[in-house]
């Protein structure tokens, strides 16, 4: 059967009328056939434009997906930036702390500087730092973990560097610059370090961000970095380098030249170029493409800067207009068959109805699903955050708790001692009773009398000690107030006097009168020197004529309580690193007690500090507020 009889045979009759069946043009008579080219010629510039309209919908939906993928993407590229940052950060910060850097820029020339650089050089290795170096505060480096190398920094002047001037003046620098030796691009860190007299110097790092750079370039995405003034620094594709997103003018180009220390540079604008939307047209490697880029501000981590993150789109936009297009084309192919065919069939126009709603319903469906998954992503991501919140809370519990433990575990060494303290008076009052009771059975008032007061004089010393064990058990509040000095070191003395007995130390004391007054919590400032204390008598256990100093010493501003022992001193060592973590020279010692002590005098606004050495023994200071 030809397909001209199958159409015929297919006519379909409604309401007694029958519908004339389809012919062909050849047969088809000369009024037909041009109707047939007219209502052609109407259409085709409508059916051109849906076909074209197709084609740019599917575009704009691919580029939608492609904006959504992009966004994804975003927040690992910034990611893997900031992690690297941040792990990096914490190197100067503690370094600037470290008493051996301290150390050796207030006493230069001592030695100390061969054993720093191989301790830089140490941390540089395990961090993976670039380079680790010391400025003095002149701004010349007097150690590095490079220090022997031909692209040494010891020796250099670095003062022109904003990150040398702006730590020196606010506490902390980031500067993107190219390195005046290495001459390879890095984010150099820095940090002030601090001494009683003033700044001493700076501690910096330098990021090479290699790294960080590779794993962009494996994503497959372009990723790149730019300044405030949209000049490019790290990225992926490295001959975009210290080019410009935008033209400069010659002011902002001299900045960025001082900023970035590349005296000569053009600053020649990237090849990339907006396309409206999110699309842009960029070169790498010599060949332009079309990409979807997203951005963000990387706020306080690296302040100024923006990361950009760009997806190749032309590929997939173009495939999804030319499919769409196609399934336009052949779509409409179908209708002006079916309509040709079967023009006079409602069913087959409701069947098509029916096939768009469920596509429509099936378009919902995916749109609702996309919209559930970016709502479970944001909750997570404030899942995260409250989680972060909260680890932050438990660390400041945890010092919190870490100092009262300090406090117990003082404590309850020093127990014996007191309940010594206190056995003797109550023996004296026993025996006083006693001799009070024999004395008035022998009707001798005035010399019971004067056994009663004897006791009541007994009690209150048994109150005043139980007094001073309670108060210093008790979580200090973190007040600070005016309190006398003397008075601190009375309580502390009275905590240990018991084991000062037992060990047989001389305690030799410099009073002053009045009593210097300072700012600090009575309870706080009492651990601080029971701490001292404690490690003073550990220290003399078993020397022959074992004496401690406590000196007290004053100026316009400030008061210093010095606790000297005569002990065999401390291992250079030790020293180096006494105020670090879990350092101790003794057997069953955690290392945290001077840790704390530290931590406790920088909150009342002061400082402990080892002093320098002596013959023998050892000696620390406490610095405080001079009360008003």
């Amino acid at each position: 059967m030809s397909l001209e009889n199958a159409v015929a045979n297919d006519g379909i009759s409604e309401g007694g009328l029958h519908k004339a069946p389809f012919n062909f043009p050849g047969r088809l008579g000369t009024g037909r056939f041009l109707w047939l080219v007219v209502l052609f010629a109407l259409l085709g510039p409508g059916l051109g434009f849906f076909v074209f309209a197709a084609g740019r919908i599917a575009g704009t939906k691919a580029e939608s997906d492609l904006r959504d993928r992009a966004l994804a993407a975003r927040p690992l590229a910034a990611d893997t930036l900031k992690g690297d940052v941040e792990k990096q950060r914490l190197i100067p910060r503690v370094l600037a702390r470290d008493g051996a850097v301290q150390e050796m820029l207030r006493s230069p020339g001592t030695g100390g500087e061969a054993a720093l650089d191989e301790k830089l050089r140490a941390i540089a290795r395990d961090a993976a730092s670039s380079v680790i170096y010391v400025i003095n505060s002149e701004g010349t480096t007097v150690a590095a973990s490079n220090a022997g190398e031909p692209t040494s920094f010891v020796g250099r002047d670095y003062r022109f560097r904003h990150y040398f001037v702006e730590a020196m003046a606010s506490g902390m620098a980031t500067q993107y610059a190219l390195g005046t030796v290495s001459k390879r691009p890095g984010l150099f860190l820095s940090s002030r370090i601090d001494g009683p007299e003033g700044p001493l110097g700076v501690v910096v790092v330098k990021v090479e961000l290699d790294r960080v750079e590779s794993s962009w370039r494996e994503s497959g995405f372009v990723v790149f970095t730019s300044d405030e003034r949209g000049v490019v620094l790290s990225t992926s594709v490295p001959q975009w380098r210290f080019g410009t997103l935008s033209p400069l003018s010659k002011k902002e180009a001299k900045i960025a030249r001082d900023r970035l220390q590349l005296p000569g540079a053009a600053f020649e604008p990237v090849p990339l170029s907006h396309r409206g939307g999110n699309l842009v047209t960029a070169s790498t490697a010599d060949k332009a493409a079309g990409f979807v880029t997203v951005s963000q501000d990387l706020g306080k981590v690296v302040p100024g800067w923006r990361l950009s993150l760009l997806i190749p789109a032309d590929a997939e936009i173009s495939a999804a207009m030319m499919t769409a297009r196609a399934t336009a084309l052949l779509a409409l192919v179908l209708v002006a068959f079916a309509v040709s065919v079967i023009v006079r069939r409602r069913r087959a126009i409701r069947q098509r109805q029916d096939a768009l709603a469920h596509m429509n319903a099936e378009l919902e469906h995916r749109v609702n699903l996309r919209t559930a998954e970016l709502r479970r992503s944001n909750e997570a991501l404030a899942a995260q955050i409250a989680e972060r919140e909260n680890a932050e809370a438990r660390v400041r519990r945890l010092c919190e708790e870490l100092s009262q433990a300090n406090r117990l575990s003082i404590l309850g060494q020093i127990a014996a001692g007191v309940a010594h303290e206190i056995n003797q008076p109550v023996n004296a009052i026993r025996t006083y009773a006693e001799n009070a009771s024999r004395l008035l059975q022998g009707d001798r008032p005035r010399e019971t009398a004067g056994n009663l007061k004897s006791i009541i004089a007994i009690t209150g010393r048994i109150g005043a000690i139980t007094e001073t064990l309670r108060s210093f058990s008790r979580r200090a509040t973190g007040s600070v107030g005016p309190i006398s000095a003397e008075e601190a070191i009375d309580g502390a003395l009275s905590l240990l006097s018991g084991r000062i007995r037992e060990c047989g130390v001389t305690i030799e004391r410099q009073r002053t009168d009045p009593s210097p007054t300072v700012m600090a919590s009575f309870v706080r400032l009492e651990q601080i020197l029971v701490n001292l204390l404690q490690n003073s008598l550990d220290a003399l256990k078993g020397l022959p004529e074992p004496r401690i100093e406590i000196a007290l010493a004053q100026n316009k501003e400030t008061v210093t309580i010095s606790v000297r022992d005569n002990g065999a001193g401390l291992a250079p060592e030790i020293r180096k690193s006494l105020f670090m973590p879990f350092t101790t020279s003794k057997e069953k010692g955690l290392g945290l007690g001077l840790l704390i002590s530290e931590e406790i005098a920088r909150e009342l606004g002061g400082s402990l500090r080892l002093d320098a050495s002596h013959e023998r023994g050892t000696s620390f200071t406490i610095e405080l507020r001079r009360a008003e």
